[in-house]
């Protein structure tokens, strides 16, 4: 707000409460606008567009996605799109890792044992709420002596992971950018000395599913992922191995993740985002299993990360109207 506010010749119209502005109140109060800010629950459709008006010079999304914008409708209307996608890297590789370890680890039942006031009267065994170990160790020889994991999209984000995961003692990396995706060499090979990582390999979903140990989902939504995780795949997977998304829900068909943690394929899911959300309440398939941990798409929910990402989107706005270069655009084509 200070860098808005700062120019004296903009009128800042400003949703002023700590959550999403009704749609009514949005249609409204864009009407004449030249830029729009706006966060990822706001769906820019032909609605949005007819209610700026003919003067709508740009759009900025405080979000890296951008599948609740019409590329379209805004190509067809020349209007620049700014988006987020640097700032939060590591902040969503942080969540990853925790969804990693929350899995792993049965986070979900343990805090629920002792929220719901139970661990006085548990009774302890030896092997309750074990899991699979994330990090390999030296001093406990009963165990695998490799650490697979697969990524399915293999960006910023998901290479910011592989530099966490190195430090647990990951020796074999395997991952595809997207189903269409071509071998990557030169990636493979500096990857794999930059991490002192046995084998760092481009492969496909069927391999990833089989030899992972743990699968890390890091790819865009639309149509060309659209359950990219199904029933098909789950049933390839380990029954040891760990499953998380931190990208889009609609890239893992709820119904057969579920199916899959009763009749245990896997051992647990991780997950920041679910098809359908927010409208996911404890009646979910998902919610129901124990071996699932969910959280409400937190992956960028750092005070850092969320100042990169609102300061970007005012940058992208102000650079249309500047004449300029946005920080962050998003290709139309």
């Amino acid at each position: 707000m200070e860098i808005l506010n700062s120019r004296d010749d903009l009128e800042v119209v400003l949703w002023p409460e700590d959550r999403q502005a009704p749609r009514e109140w949005l249609l409204e109060n864009i009407k004449g606008s030249v830029a729009v800010i706006i966060n990822s629950s706001e769906k820019v459709d032909a609605e949005f567009f007819d209610a700026t008006g003919p003067e709508l010079k740009t759009v900025s999304t405080v979000s890296v996605g951008f599948e609740h914008i019409s590329k379209p409708i805004a190509a067809s209307r020349s209007i620049r799109i700014g988006y987020t996608p640097s700032v939060l890297t590591d902040a969503v590789a942080d969540t990853t890792i925790l969804l990693l370890l929350l899995a792993s680890r049965n986070g979900g039942p343990c805090v629920s044992l002792v929220q719901s006031g139970q661990w006085p009267q548990f009774n302890w065994s030896p092997f309750a709420f074990t899991g699979p170990q994330l990090s390999l160790s030296p001093a406990c020889p009963f165990g695998s002596p490799t650490r697979t994991v697969g990524f399915i999209g293999f960006g910023r984000i998901a290479q910011a992971v592989l530099a966490r995961l190195a430090g647990f003692g990951i020796t074999h990396c395997l991952f595809t950018s997207n189903p269409n995706s071509k071998p990557r060499s030169d990636i493979e090979i500096d990857l794999q000395a930059k991490h002192r990582l046995l084998m760092v390999k481009h492969s496909d979903l069927d391999e990833i599913a089989r030899e992972s140990d743990f699968v890390i989902i890091l790819a865009p939504g639309g149509a060309d992922t659209h359950h990219i995780i199904n029933e098909s795949f789950l049933r390839k997977m380990k029954k040891t191995s760990i499953l998380v998304n931190a990208a889009r829900g609609t890239l893992v068909d709820s119904d057969a993740l579920a199916k899959a943690l009763k009749e245990r394929w896997i051992f647990a899911a991780g997950l920041d985002v679910v098809e359908g959300e927010p409208n996911i309440g404890a009646d979910h398939p998902l919610v129901k299993e124990e071996k699932c941990v969910i959280l409400p798409h937190i992956g960028s929910a750092t005070t850092e990360a969320r100042v990169g990402m609102t300061v970007t989107a005012v940058r992208n706005a102000l650079a249309v109207l500047d004449g300029g270069e946005m920080p962050a655009e998003l290709s139309l084509e």
